[in-house]
């Protein structure tokens, strides 16, 4: 249950009950009405602004409006205490038989708890990472591909048709520089000493192997027949070699996707797919043929003073038009573009998501007007861009990787510090803030380590039943008897740690609607917070420990507590990625 729709909808049935009017010329607006925790928890456990916002229409002094309400709201069973506060905020405490009532829930529910169908099974495209396959993954891509699986994960617990989606990059000019590096590997492989490697190709020792393959399975045959065919051959093994690397790198973070797309199956059949996209969007009145004026500042190296085939953008919402053929009858990048989008659109997706690098920010306005030309306005279509991540060893900068030749690889990172604390310090900050991850700070086991805190409040959880069933003598603890000793649950900190459990089925929806993840990750630090203070004081006060030998049924009762907390832990560890360990080893 989603306590605060469920009191949203009690609030509004009491509103209701005192029979407000709204004054000539005005509106009783019940959509700016909200439930929310008050900002100081000693007010009570709910706060609406029912009466603030609602008393102008109604002809009716604030407070006034709400000490009635609140009167109202004093009449239902779950409500132990109402008041008034400032201007009119009525605040709500709730007695203790409805957070047992809800933990009982919980129990039922397990790690299904908090799972929405706010998505109503709507069909999303997340596409990430997509990084060219010219070398392994560095860093750089590491902050989106953690946040883009989070994110699908996420909108799949919230109710969405997610799917995954990887665009390879494997046309164009990068792919043919890739080519060329491969060959001169292939020839250094033959014996040829390879002194420097030219400028524009990649110099990275990791297609080392690449270029040794083909001089296994080709010998000097590369070297007898025409350039471009020993190219063609070159940037087939090349690209397959790159994405198995890539893919391994991805499977080492634990990131998985659902549908790897090409685009040179874009230009098949001369471009076919690219055509036919320009086409509908001919038909549809968005393409022209006309010139661009030169931008300001510096030239990029493919305008042209000549007349092309334009997308007009600048009528659904870009800043200019773009060019989608060039005047010698070539293909730009962006049309490519048109056509994939088209593809997805056709593919009964309703909602695109991009998560890009921080440099692609001049991208969203032309992505957003392409789904609104292609679609009628129907694609909903959002683009979240992911700040750099700066790498730190002790508070000093990290060098680049020798492997990569130019960068700090995702597999450098992963195997110093491993998968967890990587994928969860690149939730805790919010995606367009700049990261500093630095390697010491992460392995460290202390409350200053968000992702050692919130996984040691997993092993936790499991240890409080270890030691319950050595000291009790029992196997095993059913739920439903934990179920049937909650109403044992009256200890402050008990209650209070319900509450933030009860938060979770909000904080799921919220976080899907905003598009946020790290949300998952800053509520999973704020309760095993409040779950390690709950232990430390039942080290404390021996009446508050979680196993009580001479107690059974509250005992019980606080396993069912333990248990829900270790539930949640895990469902949210598991949309953040990261393992919910039995035991910190």
């Amino acid at each position: 249950m989603n306590i605060f729709a469920d009191f949203s909808d009690r609030v509004l049935n009491a509103v209701r009950a005192l029979g407000l009017e709204a004054q000539e010329g005005r509106t009783l607006d019940f959509s700016r009405v909200t439930i929310e925790p008050p900002r100081d928890p000693s007010h009570g456990d709910l706060a609406t602004n029912a009466a603030m916002v609602l008393s102008k229409a109604a002809g009716e002094n604030p407070r006034a409006l709400g000490e009635r309400l609140a009167a109202v709201l004093a009449e239902d069973p779950d409500v132990a205490e109402t008041s008034v506060a400032g201007p009119g905020f009525v605040n709500l405490r709730l007695g203790d038989g409805f957070w047992q009532a809800r933990l009982g829930e919980m129990l039922g529910l397990a790690t299904d708890y908090g799972r929405s169908q706010v998505g109503a099974g709507h069909k999303v495209n997340v596409e990430f990472v997509s990084a060219n396959p010219t070398g392994p993954m560095h860093v750089g891509h590491c902050r989106g591909a953690v946040v883009g699986d989070a994110l699908a994960n996420l909108l799949s617990f919230a109710g969405y048709d997610v799917t995954k989606e990887y665009y390879i990059n494997d046309a164009g000019a990068q792919i043919d520089m890739l080519a060329r590096s491969v060959m001169l590997r292939y020839r250094q492989a033959l014996g040829e000493d390879v002194v420097d490697i030219p400028e524009g190709l990649y110099p990275g020792d990791y297609l080392v192997p690449v270029g040794r393959a083909l001089a296994e399975e080709f010998g000097t045959k590369l070297l007898e027949m025409p350039e471009v065919d020993a190219l063609v051959i070159a940037k087939d093994r090349a690209i397959d070699a790159m994405m198995a690397l890539i893919r391994d790198d991805l499977a080492a973070l634990n990131v998985h996707h659902d549908v790897f797309f090409s685009e040179r199956s874009l230009h098949a059949g001369n471009g076919g797919a690219i055509r036919s996209a320009i086409n509908d969007l001919t038909m549809k009145g968005h393409v022209y043929k006309g010139k661009l004026p030169p931008p300001k500042g510096q030239l990029p190296e493919d305008w042209e003073d000549r007349e092309q085939t334009l997308f007009r953008s600048t009528e659904v919402g870009d800043d200019i038009d773009r060019p989608l053929i060039k005047s010698d009858g070539s293909f730009t990048y962006f049309a490519a573009d048109v056509a994939y989008m088209k593809d997805k659109y056709a593919r009964g997706f309703e909602k695109l998501i991009y998560v890009l690098g921080a440099d692609h920010g001049g991208y969203v306005k032309r992505l957003e007007a392409l789904a609104r030309a292609i679609s009628g306005g129907e694609l909903e279509l959002t683009v979240l861009l992911c700040q750099l991540v700066k790498l730190y060893r002790g508070g000093e900068p990290v060098r680049m990787s020798k492997r990569a030749g130019e960068f700090v690889t995702l597999r450098d990172v992963i195997d110093e510090v491993g998968r967890d604390p990587v994928r969860f310090m690149m939730l805790y900050r919010k995606s367009d803030a700049p990261l500093d991850f630095d390697f010491a700070k992460v392995t460290e086991q202390s409350k200053d380590n968000p992702a050692f805190y919130v996984q040691y409040a997993s092993a936790r959880c499991h240890s409080v039943f270890r030691q319950a069933r050595e000291q009790l003598g029992v196997d095993r603890f059913d739920r439903e008897a934990m179920r049937s000793a909650l109403h044992r649950l009256k200890d402050e900190g008990e209650i209070a740690l319900i509450r933030k459990l009860a938060e979770y089925p909000r904080l799921i929806e919220s976080a899907a609607e905003a598009l946020e993840p790290h949300r998952v990750a800053f509520y999973l630090y704020d309760l095993a917070s409040q779950f390690h203070a709950q232990w430390n004081r039942g080290t404390e006060t021996d009446d508050l420990r979680f196993v009580k030998v001479n107690d059974p049924e509250l005992t019980r009762a606080r396993l069912g507590l333990v248990q829900a907390v270790g539930d949640v832990v895990s469902s949210g560890l598991a949309l953040v990625g990261v393992d919910a360990p039995a035991e910190m080893r």
